[in-house]
């Protein structure tokens, strides 16, 4: 059933195949910890936290092993109780090897808590605190320390706080579990980011895809008139946050600026779940919830993991691979890392793993462009991915910049729509990092 009105949404975008009856109706699952854990230091943007402990020492569940280094920086607690056997570096799911602490698990549950904190009484400073000490990272992929996103520069005025409830990724379940299962702690959790920021209006932004989500959430809010639950039409990157502010508000972000700059703050709902678990629980964040999916798994689930899990040790929870299985995926078929090396650990911000069959994936066979202009129909920023592209292949970096490439968000919108399957995101994304290398160098 589809919530049949007229949803608010913006210009452009696709809608690929859902799949999401395949892991929807299924609750979380808590999966038992691993017989070792690999916690790479880059579980988010920024600076990496300095290691505390060596080879030997012993940890707790929720100890502190990783100490924040710098102002973009978060720490790391440990999610086990066990023994540190080595800190070296591993494979990771972002692709290229990392520096991690592998801990091996012990029997023992010891846990170290922070004292749990009154959400009525506690003032904007003591959330950013608690939210910067629980280690508690975004949950939308970026994987940006929370507690910076609470603080934002002086002058720029926050009209509004948005949750973003939309999962537009094929395949995800994760966040709509949450919106089933946890619904009046997101709200909670809402209110405290509004409180964080000094804003007296949230909103949670839902694809009309999700009812039950949209309707248990509108139930939850019936007495708060300051929340809204803004259904949205289902439509890819409706999630990408300068999508998400125009549809719940009709504000553009300028290019090259930040939501801040629309009088927006955006969070994903697993954020505000992590941020009234650090409060209220005095929880640290060491665990990940995530969705396996795919035709290529023997049990689709959604799941909470130990974060540091091997991608193995999950497959292997889920039933293992079929015989059909061709690729293995971190994240959503349209901006998740296909893996490579499946010792690879789950970190704090993963949110699906895919195991896709051949007809789940597109392989076929690269042409010529047709000059159709579908990818830039489709392309939600207004770019010309087609010739940012062809710039890119013929090095020609300046006239990229020119034409803005380093706005686009790399959502895949334009490789999803290519007839000619030209990998148009993918050069984009090549093309971005030599323009960044020019910018840097000119400064």
């Amino acid at each position: 059933m589809k919530i049949l009105h007229h949803s608010k949404t913006f210009a452009g975008g696709i809608h690929p195949s859902e799949q999401k009856e395949l892991t929807e109706d299924k609750a979380f699952e808590l999966m038992p910890a691993p017989k070792q854990i690999i916690l790479p230091l880059n579980q988010h943007l920024g600076k990496f936290p300095k290691p505390l402990v060596k080879k030997g020492s012993e940890v707790k569940i929720g100890e502190l092993i990783a100490e924040q280094d710098g102002f973009i920086s978060s720490p790391i607690h440990s999610p086990v109780c066990g023994k540190v056997s080595k800190i070296t570096v591993g494979a990771n799911v972002s692709g290229f090897p990392k520096d991690e602490i592998i801990i091996d698990v012990s029997d023992s549950d010891e846990s170290i808590l922070m004292e749990p904190l009154d959400a009525v009484t506690i003032t904007q400073e003591q959330i950013r605190e608690r939210v910067k000490n629980a280690g508690v990272v975004g949950q939308g992929g970026a994987a940006f320390p929370t507690y910076v996103k609470l603080t934002p520069p002086e002058g720029k005025k926050i009209d509004v706080v948005i949750l973003n409830g939309c999962e537009c990724e094929p395949y995800l379940t994760r966040d709509y579990r949450f919106m089933i299962e946890r619904t009046n702690d997101i709200i909670a959790g809402l209110k405290l980011i509004m409180k964080a920021l000094g804003v007296e209006k949230g909103a949670i932004g839902i694809e009309d895809n999700k009812p039950l989500a949209i309707e248990k959430l509108k139930l939850a809010v019936k007495n708060n008139p300051d929340i809204q639950i803004v259904a949205l039409k289902t439509k890819y990157p409706q999630g990408a946050e300068k999508m998400l502010i125009k549809a719940v508000t009709g504000k553009e972000v300028p290019p090259g600026k930040l939501p801040f700059d629309a009088g927006a703050a955006i969070q994903n709902i697993g954020t505000a779940l992590a941020i009234y678990d650090a409060i209220v629980k005095g929880e640290t964040q060491t665990t990940a919830a995530l969705t396996v999916s795919g035709l290529g798994i023997k049990e689709q689930k959604n799941i909470i993991a130990k974060v540091g899990t091997p991608l193995m040790d999950v497959l292997e929870y889920c039933g293992g691979l079929t015989d059909e299985a061709v690729k293995v995926v971190v994240g959503g078929p349209m901006m998740g890392i296909a893996q490579y090396d499946f010792s690879a650990p789950i970190m704090k911000a993963t949110s699906g793993i895919l195991i896709l069959t051949k007809n789940e994936i597109n392989d076929h066979e690269e042409t010529p462009c047709l000059r159709c202009g579908k990818c830039v129909d489709a392309c939600p920023l207004n770019l010309i991915p087609t010739r940012l592209s062809r710039l890119t292949q013929m090095e020609k970096y300046d006239e990229a910049e020119k034409l803005n490439i380093t706005l686009c968000m790399e959502c895949g919108t334009c490789t999803y729509t290519c007839p000619a399957n030209i990998p148009l995101v993918q050069w984009i994304r090549l093309g971005k990092k030599q323009v960044n290398v020019i910018q840097k160098a000119r400064v």
